[in-house]
């Protein structure tokens, strides 16, 4: 992994609370299941788990980063879900305290911008460790 792509890697390790969604053109969408009052995301290595306050497991997955690119690139594999086993391409945002991507479907191409259409899923984070 390139060095740049390391220090982001390395910043997004730990424990991450959702503070937005917005998926199809929709904000706060009712029926996400991969959302719970008090889940959050946990990173560690290049897995992911997102998690209930009663340590119940909504999803899990892989992702690998880029951020050598304009908008930085990050790709998830879930593997669970209706999702699992597909790439789904993606870009990021990531300070030390907040970090943010858009997701398209498999197949389709990766979102340039921040903003969701049909088949896009957005989710804004806080760092909580």
């Amino acid at each position: 992994m390139n060095p740049i792509s390391r220090a982001d890697f390395d910043e997004l390790q730990g424990v991450w609370s959702q503070t937005y969604l917005e998926a199809d053109g929709i904000i706060e969408p009712p029926d996400d299941e991969h959302t719970a009052p008090g889940a959050v995301c946990i990173f560690e290595g290049n897995e992911f788990r997102v998690v209930t306050p009663d340590n119940t497991l909504l999803l899990k997955g892989t992702f690998e980063l880029d951020a050598t690119t304009t908008p930085k690139a990050i790709t998830w594999v879930d593997s669970i879900g209706k999702d699992a086993g597909k790439a789904l391409p993606a870009i990021y945002e990531l300070t030390d305290k907040t970090f943010r991507f858009i997701a398209a479907d498999e197949g389709e191409p990766r979102p340039t911008h921040f903003k969701t259409v049909a088949g896009l899923t957005m989710r804004e984070f806080v760092r909580v460790d």
